[in-house]
């Protein structure tokens, strides 16, 4: 395709290569001035085997591995382990949604495996089992359908906010699975830190990755140093020192848990900011005034700073917060000394919140017998338990999400403490414009149309 009568510049799309292909063709500009198509013949021949062995693997040229992509599908595992696997700024896929899908169904990961911790995870699915009908009935009490609305979008939409509420009472060992699409060198770069997580399921889960990725890019490096032969053991030819240093690090797997510095309790956000508008030229600084909402901020307004936020979150809402990886957002140590989120307590009618509070403290008390490994006893305690939160955005990547976490399709929990975030921002930085959503309402029926629906033929 000619873009202009006085252009030779032209444009051609490559996917139908396997990744390794895709790799050689695009690392192959660096060191010749052919066309990709002389080189394209030969690729689709040899599917970039015998190039990424030689160059990615044998003279450690890593961007090459950046070229290659693939898409590994995890089914069955907790949702522990998907944050583990989440737990990368580069991370890209989709997770399976506890606001549509009914985890009573999934099943528990239990490494303890004792009655005991049978019993606690039992309980927990029993309550979210058995009060979904009544749920169902508050939320339609509270929001009824309004004139003018979709009954069948209406009736989605009742039933997300249904699951939103019980997903409180869903223990983190509940059953999930999630897509990650990488390229070649990250999911090597990922998987070398799963493979010391504290978490025996997130380990053996990387190994597991790392045996496939092998058999299926045998050139790219994948068994060299990092395929374990049996869970927790590394490969021999392993440098000695890399492991240890890997292995302390992995120490850091999980923040310390205890409340947030700055947040003296439970409802506090702390927000603090280093942007400086001086750093920025006239021009700048009234475009960041006069931006539009819906407009992406350019990524170089990165350089006038960042800001931090900490608040207390229930689980379940954290795992929104974490989707957003343009910046840092340690995965906290679930436990249940931070106490329960009260807004999920907030939603029953009168006899299940009490019958809500009895599990809570019951189960409290059984979980801190469950065993010793506090690791292992994050499977057994409910998402509604609240963790620390600390987030650390450059500029463009704080507004994107106070802006995107304010809708009122975001769960309540997370969007109040962002609406009180965004609050601070405009205070501390009141040239820059903001746009979130401040409508009171916590109800909205266009969550309803959040499907995935095939059209008729």
């Amino acid at each position: 395709m000619t873009i202009n009568d006085t252009s030779n510049a032209t444009v051609s799309v490559v996917d139908d290569l396997a990744p390794e292909g895709v790799a050689m063709l695009q690392a192959l500009y660096s060191r010749s001035s052919l066309s990709h198509r002389d080189h394209l013949e030969k690729a689709r021949r040899t599917g970039g085997a015998g190039f990424m062995e030689r160059y990615y693997v044998g003279y450690n040229h890593k961007s090459i591995g950046d070229c290659g992509s693939t898409t590994i599908f995890m089914e069955g595992v907790s949702i522990l382990a998907a944050k583990a696997v989440q737990d990368w700024s580069l991370y890209s896929g989709q997770e399976t949604s506890t606001r549509y899908i009914d985890f009573a169904v999934q099943g528990v990961v239990d490494p303890i495996g004792t009655p005991l911790s049978r019993a606690i995870i039992d309980d927990w699915i029993g309550f979210y089992s058995r009060s979904r009908d009544r749920v169902v009935a508050s939320v339609r009490e509270r929001h009824p359908i309004q004139p003018g609305e979709d009954p069948a979008v209406y009736e989605r939409a009742v039933g997300a906010r249904a699951f939103d509420v019980l997903r409180g009472f869903l223990p983190a060992g509940a059953r999930t699975q999630l897509s990650w699409h990488t390229n070649l060198r990250q999911a090597a770069d990922h998987l070398s830190v799963m493979l010391d997580h504290p978490l025996a399921e997130v380990r053996e889960l990387a190994r597991l990755v790392l045996i496939e990725l092998n058999e299926r890019y045998p050139s790219s490096g994948f068994d060299r140093g990092r395929v374990l032969g049996v869970s927790g053991e590394r490969a021999a030819d392993q440098a000695p020192e890399r492991a240890a240093w890997e292995a302390r690090a992995a120490g850091f797997a999980y923040a310390a848990p205890r409340v947030a510095p700055g947040v003296a309790h439970a409802d506090r956000v702390s927000f603090h900011t280093n942007v400086r508008l001086g750093a920025l030229g006239d021009d700048e600084v009234e475009l960041l005034a006069s931006r539009p909402r819906g407009c992406v901020l350019p990524h170089f307004f990165s350089r006038a700073g960042t800001c931090d936020i900490k608040f207390l979150l229930d689980y379940g809402s954290w795992r929104d917060v974490q989707r957003h990886r343009n910046g840092v957002c340690r995965a906290p140590l679930l436990t249940t000394d931070l106490g329960f989120e009260p807004w999920y307590l907030e939603q029953l009618d009168d006899g299940l919140r009490s019958d809500a509070i009895d599990l809570i403290h019951w189960q409290i008390r059984r979980i801190s017998r469950v065993t010793d490994d506090p690791a292992a006893r994050q499977y057994m305690v409910a998402l509604g338990f609240r963790v620390p939160t600390i987030l650390s955005y450059a500029l463009p990547a704080a507004i994107y999400v106070l802006e995107l976490r304010s809708s009122r399709a975001v769960h309540p929990t997370l969007r109040r403490r962002v609406l009180a975030a965004a609050e601070q921002f405009k205070r501390e930085l009141p040239g820059i414009a903001l746009h979130v959503d401040t409508s009171p309402s916590e109800w909205d029926v266009r969550r309803g149309r959040q499907t995935i629906t095939e059209r008729a033929p």
